[in-house]
């Protein structure tokens, strides 16, 4: 979850088991999601990126495997005799190695039922969180749930209103920005993006996001801005601006 997730996305290979939970869930401590997370998530299939950062939701082993956050997919029990037989490098070339070990392994699972990467959920998630504004995919959710009402659009919608604001609104252009830069400006930006958030001149609500999660756990922050209407696009723009016109 969060900077675990940066550290092993960004590798060749990404094993996933029936264990595996991954999820960014920085929007509801008042961040965003880092780590190169504007890089990977806009290159999921469709809006799905969008979906999983602005709420973040949580994808299992098999989850993260159909969407390609994961490379390869096993039973936790066979780990133990993967690692050793990585051990027994065999090739001049161990990437090959590794790609013929780990594919000898692999498994395809089977969705849950209740997967968000069906083909039913995926349409309503393509059509909503590819709007422009975050004010625009949550009036688009609430129209899917007003023609058909469904217990992951109304989580969904849910999730959305008890997150931060200003760090829904800064998510969903780091994330749309992603889509057109590789991996080394995402990083760049994203840390530009979290010493704005440290100074805590335009918002204050990482500091309140874990008093509020993590330190007193009342799950009740006071976000301010209070609503998306107030956090303003110039209030955004800011959060992308050089830092001391060096960064």
């Amino acid at each position: 979850m969060g900077g675990g997730a940066g550290i092993s996305v960004h590798g060749r290979f990404r094993i996933a088991t029936e264990k595996t939970v991954f999820a960014m869930p920085e929007t509801e401590l008042g961040l965003f999601p880092d780590v190169g997370a504007s890089y990977f998530l806009s290159r999921l299939p469709g809006f799905f990126g969008e979906y999983v950062g602005l709420t973040g939701a949580r994808l299992d082993g098999a989850e993260m495997l159909a969407c390609g956050l994961a490379t390869h997919f096993m039973p936790s029990s066979r780990l133990t005799a993967l690692e050793a037989d990585l051990c027994k490098v065999g090739s001049s070339d161990p990437v090959t190695f590794a790609s013929t070990i780990l594919n000898a392994y692999t498994q395809n699972p089977h969705l849950k039922q209740h997967s968000a990467y069906h083909r039913h959920v995926l349409d309503v998630i393509d059509r909503c969180f590819s709007r422009r504004t975050m004010e625009e995919i949550i009036s688009a959710l609430e129209r899917e749930a007003t023609q058909k009402p469904d217990e992951w659009i109304s989580a969904t919608i849910r999730d959305l209103k008890k997150a931060s604001p200003a760090s829904l609104k800064i998510s969903l252009r780091s994330i749309r920005e992603g889509r057109f830069q590789g991996v080394g400006k995402c990083l760049i930006r994203e840390y530009r993006m979290v010493c704005h958030v440290l100074k805590r001149e335009i918002s204050k609500d990482f500091v309140e996001g874990c008093r509020a999660v993590v330190i007193d756990k009342d799950r009740n922050p006071k976000w301010e801005p209070r609503s998306l209407e107030e956090m303003t696009d110039n209030m955004v723009e800011r959060y992308f601006e050089r830092v001391d016109g060096r960064i």
